[in-house]
């Protein structure tokens, strides 16, 4: 696959991973960021500002908490809509994935020169 198209693929469904993992339990940009890293392979210089716009978007909400061995780090939660965004989201997201694996897993035309 072409890296152009790769990286777009990956970006698309950045926002639907985030929230993804928030709908799990709140966690802080790091650790997300490190999760994302080792999973789909998105770096972390992606994955901060998409953090900030989901923010001003109203769809997570930060707070912070008190470190041990350093300083407080900010936490991320789903608000409400962020909540409705991510269902909404993964109902597309599953409709449009079972529609290009259906694609990808269907017959190939015969070579007799005629269209279906």
């Amino acid at each position: 696959m072409p890296e152009g198209i790769e990286i777009q693929l990956k970006k698309g469904v950045l926002g639907l991973c985030v929230l993804a993992l928030l709908s799990a339990r709140d966690n802080y940009a790091y650790e997300i960021a490190a999760r994302l890293a080792d999973d789909i392979g998105m770096g972390e210089g992606t994955i901060y500002p998409l953090m900030r716009r989901m923010q001003s978007d109203g769809l997570v909400e930060t707070y912070l908490v008190e470190s041990p061995a350093g300083p407080s780090r900010k936490y991320y939660r789903l608000t409400e809509a962020g909540r409705h965004a991510y269902e909404a989201q993964k109902a597309e997201w599953l409709t449009f994935s079972r529609a290009v694996e259906t694609i990808l897993n269907a017959p190939a035309p015969s070579m007799t020169g005629e269209i279906a």
